[in-house]
């Protein structure tokens, strides 16, 4: 598909979701990734203003401030500066604070919803938008319930279509099995005392406080207390700098701790660090081929050229999986991306990967 066909396409699937959201005063979108969602809201804005009403207010709602950037950075990309004077924006953690003085609210990443926001959003009277790359899955959780009672999905049009018809490239995910060490080299820190233990005891004592817990809350902290565990073992670490060794090309790695960004790359992207947007930048313009990082990379940073990543926790959330492998989706229609995750050998972490990974594309997922 040549550039001109590929926009056309793009362009086709943006106004078959914008001819949509004009006729439904409540209305939810989940649209993949690099088909521009916050292009859809401004335009409907565009025309709200030129068709509806010339005096509109809108409100825009997410869950990090840093989204907001690409919505004013799209207006004057697009040539929609004007739609500035009158945008306000919040996070979902301060909705209950806004005013209902808007002629529509649009909810990025909708499927951020939580019961919190029900009664502002029930005391509001006028139209909802909401845009999300992953709606969520279960319509009876929380997230779920929330979505289809104030933007019940009624478009869709997700990754594996897009890189079908070409508007993102392909991909291919790896999983590497890793086994947990069995020698004593994980050290545990309890009220002051510390001792070393292998991986493996380590798991299973955390496998046994879970099975033997005596109520729904303790097995929560339980649960929560073997994920962290998890996420200290090094043994993916080590792993994961084999790996790099025989990947050739720019290549970002999730991690899980600054710690372990620290200790797998010399250059670092997280919150705190003095380096962080000097060292994004430099990874921008390929300066550097490896970056390392916490987090904050999921959502609102294009990387050109990145072909490679190596994820070391998926937390069972196709959510985060989808965000971080979206990284990788925006290279050249016929190039394809190479994503590694690392799962723990019989842990449950094996079941958190294969529910991360739940909705790709079964065809392009290999296991090591």
């Amino acid at each position: 598909m040549n550039p001109l066909e590929l926009n056309t396409k793009r362009e086709q699937i943006q106004e078959e979701a914008l001819e949509l959201i004009k006729v439904n005063k409540r209305i939810g979108c989940a649209i993949s990734m690099g088909v521009g969602k916050t292009y859809i809201g401004l335009k409907h804005m565009d025309w709200y203003l030129k068709e509806q009403n010339s005096d509109a207010r809108f409100l825009v709602v997410a869950p990090k401030k840093s989204i907001f950037t690409s919505w004013f950075e799209d207006m004057d990309k697009f040539g929609l500066s004007y739609l500035k004077d009158r945008v306000v924006v919040t996070t979902y953690l301060s909705l209950h604070k806004q005013s209902f003085n808007y002629d529509v609210v649009y909810l990025d990443e909708c499927h951020s919803l939580l019961n919190s926001h029900e009664l502002w959003l029930t005391a509001y009277n006028s139209r909802i938008i909401g845009l999300t790359g992953t709606p969520p899955r279960e319509h009876r959780s929380i997230k779920g319930m929330m979505v289809n009672k104030f933007c019940p999905i009624k478009f869709n049009y997700f990754t594996d279509e897009a890189v079908e018809d070409s508007i993102l490239n392909d991909y291919r995910i790896t999983v590497h099995s890793v086994n947990l060490c069995r020698l004593n080299t994980h050290q545990v820190k309890v009220k002051g005392n510390s001792w070393n233990t292998s991986e493996y005891d380590n798991y299973q004592y955390w496998v046994k406080r879970v099975n033997e817990s005596s109520n729904p809350s303790q097995e929560q902290f339980n649960r929560i207390g073997r994920m962290r565990t998890l996420m200290d073992y090094r043994s993916k670490e080590e792993y994961a700098k084999k790996l790099l060794k025989t990947i050739q090309g720019k290549c970002i790695i999730f991690c899980n701790t600054q710690d372990q960004a620290d200790r797998l790359c010399n250059y670092v992207y997280y919150s705190g660090h003095p380096l962080s947007e000097q060292n994004l930048q430099m990874f921008k313009d390929g300066k550097i081929n490896v970056l390392s990082c916490v987090l904050q990379l999921n959502e609102g940073v294009n990387i050109p050229d990145l072909q490679h990543a190596i994820i070391l926790h998926s937390y069972g959330n196709e959510r985060k999986a989808a965000q971080r492998i979206g990284r990788l989706l925006r290279l050249n229609p016929d190039e394809v991306a190479s994503v590694h995750i690392l799962m723990f050998h019989e842990t449950v972490d094996a079941t958190w990967v294969r529910s991360a990974l739940q909705d790709f594309d079964r065809t392009k997922i290999t296991y090591k």
